[in-house]
């Protein structure tokens, strides 16, 4: 018995010996002409750098056992290949000699499709390393190893939808501190899952569920907003309506302050025409050209989560308040010359006061808010001509309301402002003579109730004397 293992041993080891030998003829023959750091070859007359060998770097591999041809079956010094592959997709065909089980993502990679890297693209094809020796200090690089290249999923509408990750977005994201795992859980380096999805819109909304785990109030909020209230399409999959990613992004998601200042380019990605619209207001001029940061953007209005529906009657009957927040804050519009009287003033004239019964009792017409005069994307500028303050403008606006209104219909009223001297004599005049008059009656009133008390003590004093 013991016979019997000595001299199995030494079959081994002569096996071994003679493995180390036959690599050694081998790789030497080859690498006399490849390992010239300058040979190439040409391919549709382009030079390619991919016949290069280091020898340092086969022995350190995984394969540096192998010979050259255990790999390279089709060459020999007889029939030594005139015409080379032009991608590494025909070597990688060659790995399934050994590695004939593909699982995962692995099997759905190796089934040909040219969009997708092959084995030498992640692994090399002579310095191929095993997971161990990756060295990896994040988890990042170790996912990176593959989705720093051009992976793409293929998708059930035809479309592809690349998996490639730029390492320097993550870098720069609020989530830099994250690892891959938490938010892309069910992934290991030994269960690698596939997916499939019907579109691209099918993909953003099954992967911006993941964002509730820690964003759970946003998260709750937009699924009750207009762009959460999504349908179902004959068929199956989504509408159109936005998820996280699609204003966040995915790996290069920025904080809420930089989002704030790039809303409408992120809103325009949807609603290309209104925020056309947008940038030609005076809104959307101060904001986008002249960078000043106290304009409104579409946050401003319309919320950044739990955004309704802007054709209801409920966001119609808050346009006041919602144009308030800006135009009633003296910090903010004071220093730019602008009143922050105007809601004030507002709700003290007819539509105002109007507005306050329709909020406390629904009725089949709205009175007239902001936007029904000002517009609403297209604000212009008081100074421009599409303004309330010109004439024409605002008495065809006042007509959508009032069809049957005369001639200088508009001229009737000083508009929810604080009437000058300059902008309305007339009406300024009146209120100063009745500020007088009220005023003048006011002390009138009190002069006449100090006689009143004066005669009643004269009167008491008569009484006692008479008495006395």
């Amino acid at each position: 018995m013991q016979s019997r293992v000595i001299l199995s041993l030494g079959v081994l080891l002569c096996c071994f010996l003679f493995s180390i030998e036959c690599y050694g003829e081998d790789a030497q023959v080859c690498l006399g002409c490849h390992g010239d750091k300058e040979i190439m070859k040409t391919i549709g007359g382009e030079r390619a750098h991919y016949l290069h060998v280091d020898q340092a770097r086969l022995q350190g591999s995984v394969h540096g056992s192998l010979g050259c041809t255990a790999c390279h079956q089709d060459v020999s010094m007889e029939d030594h290949l005139t015409k080379g592959p032009k991608s590494g997709r025909k070597y990688s065909n060659t790995c399934k000699n050994c590695h004939a089980v593909f699982k995962g993502i692995h099997a759905v990679l190796i089934k040909g499709n040219t969009g997708n890297p092959a084995c030498t693209d992640c692994h090399t094809a002579h310095a191929v390393k095993s997971l161990k020796s990756l060295n990896v200090t994040r988890e990042s690089d170790y996912c990176l190893n593959c989705h720093g290249k051009a992976i793409t999923l293929a998708l059930a509408d035809g479309a592809k939808l690349s998996l490639q990750v730029d390492q320097t977005h993550i870098d720069r994201s609020v989530h830099s501190m994250l690892s891959c795992s938490d938010c892309h859980f069910g992934f290991s380096s030994g269960a690698h899952a596939t997916r499939n999805f019907k579109s691209r819109k099918d993909y953003t909304a099954v992967s911006s569920a993941t964002c509730r785990r820690c964003h759970f109030k946003e998260y709750t909020e937009s699924l009750e907003s207009v762009h959460g209230r999504v349908t179902a399409v004959p068929g199956g999959g989504v509408s159109a309506g936005a998820v996280c990613t699609d204003c966040h992004g995915t790996h290069a998601i920025s904080a809420a302050l930089d989002l704030r200042a790039a809303n409408p380019a992120i809103c325009a990605k949807c609603h290309q025409a209104t925020n056309d619209a947008f940038a030609k207001s005076v809104h959307g001029a101060a904001r986008i050209r002249g960078k000043n940061q106290d304009a409104a953007t579409c946050l401003n209005c319309h919320g950044a989560h739990s955004i309704s529906d802007p054709q209801s009657a409920a966001f119609h009957l808050r346009v006041p308040e919602m144009c308030g927040k800006c135009h009633a804050d003296e910090k903010r519009i004071g220093k730019y010359g602008i009143s922050t009287t105007v809601v004030k003033t507002y709700k003290q004239d007819f539509h105002g006061i109007t507005l306050g019964f329709f909020k406390q009792k629904s009725g089949t017409r709205h009175p007239a808010v902001c936007t029904d005069c000002h517009g609403i994307h297209t604000i212009a500028g008081m100074d421009q001509p599409n303004s309330p303050r010109d004439k024409a403008y605002l008495e065809q606006k006042c007509r959508m309301c009032h069809p049957d209104a005369p001639p200088g219909f508009s001229e009737s009223s000083v508009p929810h402002s604080q009437a000058s001297f300059a902008a309305a004599p007339t009406v300024f005049a009146i209120n100063l003579f009745y500020k007088a008059f009220i005023g003048l009656m006011v002390v009138g009133l009190f002069v006449q109730i100090l006689l009143h008390i004066r005669r009643i003590i004269l009167n008491h004093n008569e009484e006692n004397n008479h008495g006395k």
